[in-house]
């Protein structure tokens, strides 16, 4: 494994990922603050800077899932339609370092994106004069990059597996199934059936818990878990990003071009 040839591949796919001008994706962030600025006080102003709090958390996942989720499961097929993957796979460079170059290089555009729109939502709420715990906040920033660096993994494995708009669909019900895999447990154990409690608690082991990387609706009031299970749920995120990629490394090994 050569850091070297990895760190090139992540340069260029860094270079490939702002040539698809995602830091305009910055504007939709920007629309989606000020729209929930404008319209949430209609329906509550009570807690309308809760919400607004809530949904400027929540834009930042879902800006940052457009990237994690179509540049990730295109990657390869871009190389390929470009015909780059047979001089790349030719070279000294091996199909993992190809890989983990890839994974590397979107992961470092989505944490520049989530540091920035962080930043933009900082701002927002200070000029909105919305009382927001910035430690707690910046805390679940950071684990929404974390997840977000988990679906990135995710999305070259379908990439490697599938055409882009399979992996495309696949990579995100992967999301959609990820953040409710406790509910879909507890709905098996109250069923009432061995087989569907069965079913169930095998999908919740197979699929990522992906809700305990999101931390936003703790952030806003400024409570988040202990130390200890901030740091027990950082280690099962990324070590369930090193399952993934070393899936994905195996299924591109084998793939034939």
């Amino acid at each position: 494994m050569n850091w070297g040839r990895i760190w090139a591949v992540a340069s260029n796919a860094i270079r490939e990922t702002l040539r698809e001008q995602v830091l305009y994706l910055l504007l939709l962030f920007l629309f989606l603050l000020v729209a929930a600025a404008t319209l949430l006080p209609m329906f509550s102003s009570e807690s309308a800077d809760k919400l607004i709090a809530d949904t400027g958390l929540a834009a930042i996942e879902v800006v940052g899932l457009l990237v994690a989720i179509f540049v990730g499961t295109g990657a390869i097929e871009r190389e390929t339609n470009k015909r780059t993957i047979f001089i790349l796979i030719a070279k000294p460079l091996s199909r993992a370092e190809f890989l983990l170059g890839k994974h590397l290089g979107i992961s470092l555009v989505l944490a520049l994106l989530v540091f920035l729109m962080s930043v933009l939502f900082l701002g927002f709420a200070q000029l909105r004069q919305i009382p927001l715990p910035l430690g707690p906040v910046a805390i679940a920033c950071g684990f929404v990059f974390l997840k977000l660096v988990l679906v990135t993994a995710f999305a070259l494995f379908f990439g490697a597996l599938a055409r882009a708009l399979l992996a495309t669909m696949v990579t995100f019900g992967t999301y959609l199934f990820g953040n409710i895999t406790e509910d879909i447990r507890k709905l098996g154990a109250i069923a009432g059936d061995e087989g569907v409690a069965r079913f169930t608690e095998t999908l919740y082991l197979i699929l990522p818990n992906l809700a305990r990387a999101d931390l936003k609706n703790e952030a806003v009031y400024g409570v988040l878990p202990t130390l200890d299970v901030l740091f027990t749920d950082g280690v099962y995120i990324l070590a369930y990003t090193a399952l993934v990629l070393a899936a994905a490394i195996l299924v591109f090994a084998n793939r034939q071009f």
